[in-house]
């Protein structure tokens, strides 16, 4: 059967399909899975709840876009500890408004899930042939200087002066302008996020898609078996439904996300779950920033949204890289009020945005469905010992600024001063004795909801995917990854997605 793409326009009724495998979440994971089983032959339904965009949906305005492409409008929060997680909800997933940034998790961490997790092909040397697979489909390449623009190049001046290592990011890019505008989609479309890349490779190769498609239960019979899923079709920016649908399928693979996949679990009577582990030890990687002010103009607007990288701190749990957003964003971080902050957005074409992600281990929490609705509840707090990384992370960051000539920074932490004027104020940064409630930390990188382990009795799946307690029921998002991957995961998601398609189209 020829492929195609339904938007929400073309609902007249209810819909009912039936297919080999039903992929539910058009992300990172769900594509490549989607992508390679299609190719291999095999009938895919691709349903995803949010609707497709063209550069010309596509608004600068960092307010009104994360209201059209987030869940909950981009202010999903954590309770417990209070921190913004951002979540997409449209074709592509988060693929359409991250970085782009595609980088190999570390051997020594992915020894660490062999030798933690019971898994026995889940190392480097295991998924590499999946990484480079995934690299040469979708032209994963380091960040070129000619369109890395003066912050980014900064950033890598800083490292250098300090002797520590630094390189540009690999990305999924084709023919990348430096436009920065990665967070609010790509008008020029050079990002190969999957709706421009791997979904429509999936829909040459026979795959049908639904969007506007809001999967509200896994359909089972007896005690092994998924036979499809269903739910409603939802109308693009409001959630309201106006059809039916049921898709039956001899396979069902969920990628929706990892809050939504344990929702859906959940309110399909609790499935997958004999272990317990369905929706716990939520972890994430919390992300600080640090705004630097410059003596010449920095034109941020100007170059790679995050076009460079340092990798040397990774052994002590975080990992550095520039950043770029809509000024509306950062302006919230902004201190003063009045003409104070005026005359601090007034510095914003001298400045640069630095930031780090940390490997917050110690640092677990939940997901739990709520009575009504799809958007989940997440319980999540900040241990004091990763405190320590995030503290850490700063000093460096910092440091970085420094040796690359700024003039001050902004650190953004309560109880110490709003701008730092040398490496010596700088320092105490290491030394404060923080509260988690000092830090602004945001984190979008989620991961273990549904974990991959080789013991039945502490994990959600296996190292295929697949959920112990069917035989044909698989997870395909980052839900699954046992642990924080050291760095971003879209990578490592899709080669273990890669090898995953395999092994379904083996089995059918």
């Amino acid at each position: 059967m020829s492929g195609s793409v339904r938007v929400f326009a073309d609902y007249r009724g209810d819909v009912l399909e039936s297919c080999d495998v039903v992929v539910v979440g058009s992300g990172p994971g769900g594509a490549v899975v989607a992508h390679g089983l299609a190719k291999a032959g095999r009938d895919v339904v691709l349903v995803e709840e949010g609707p497709p965009f063209t550069p010309e949906d596509f608004v600068v305005d960092g307010a009104i876009s994360m209201s059209r492409t987030m869940r909950e409008g981009g202010l999903r929060a954590t309770r417990g500890f209070v921190m913004p997680t951002m979540q997409a909800n449209a074709l592509g997933g988060g693929s359409l408004v991250n970085s782009a940034i595609c980088v190999r998790s570390p051997r020594t961490t992915l020894d660490a899930w062999a030798e933690q997790y019971g898994l026995s092909r889940t190392g480097r040397d295991d998924l590499d042939p999946h990484y480079q697979a995934i690299e040469d489909l979708v032209g994963i390449a380091p960040t070129p200087d000619e369109v890395q623009g003066p912050r980014n190049l900064l950033f890598r001046e800083g490292c250098r002066a300090l002797g520590w290592s630094c390189e540009p990011i690999a990305r999924n890019v084709v023919g990348c302008r430096g436009s920065g505008e990665c967070f609010t989609g790509c008008r020029s479309r050079a990002k190969q996020s999957t709706d421009v890349s791997l979904v429509p490779a999936a829909i040459r190769s026979g795959a049908r898609v639904l969007t506007s498609a809001r999967v509200e239960r896994v359909l089972t019979w007896g005690r092994r078996r998924a036979t499809g899923v269903e739910g409603s079709i939802v109308r693009p920016f409001t959630g309201e439904a106006t059809h039916r649908f049921r898709i039956d399928a001899k396979v069902v693979v969920l990628a929706a996300g990892c809050m939504a996949t344990p929702v859906l679990l959940q309110k399909s009577g609790d499935l997958a779950n004999s272990s317990g582990q369905v929706g716990e030890n939520l972890q994430f990687h919390p992300g600080v920033a640090i705004l630097g002010v410059f003596p010449d103009r920095t034109e941020p607007q100007f170059g790679a949204t995050q076009g460079y990288q340092s990798l040397h701190f990774v052994s002590e749990g975080f990992k550095m890289e520039t950043l770029w957003a809509p000024p509306g964003v950062f302006a919230v971080r902004l201190p003063g009020f009045g003409l104070d902050f005026k005359a601090n957005l007034a510095r914003i074409p001298y400045c640069a945005v630095f930031d780090s992600i940390s490997s917050c281990n110690r640092s677990l929490g939940s997901v739990r469905a709520r009575r009504s609705g799809m958007d989940p509840v997440l319980h999540w707090r900040l241990h004091h010992e990763d405190v320590r990384i995030l503290a850490k992370a700063m000093w460096a960051m910092a440091k970085v600024f420094f040796a690359a000539g700024a003039t001050s920074i902004l650190p953004g932490v309560h109880g110490l001063p709003d701008e730092m004027r040398s490496p010596d104020e700088a320092e105490v940064l290491l030394t404060h004795s923080y509260r988690p409630t000092d830090l602004t930390c945001s984190g979008n990188h989620v991961f273990s909801t549904t974990r991959m382990h080789g013991d039945p009795r502490r994990g959600v799946v296996g190292e295929d995917g697949l959920c112990h307690d069917f035989d044909n029921l698989y997870v395909a998002d980052t839900g699954i990854l046992p642990r924080s991957p050291s760095v971003n995961p879209m990578l490592t998601l899709m080669a273990i997605a890669h090898r995953m398609s395999g092994e379904i189209a083996a089995r059918l």
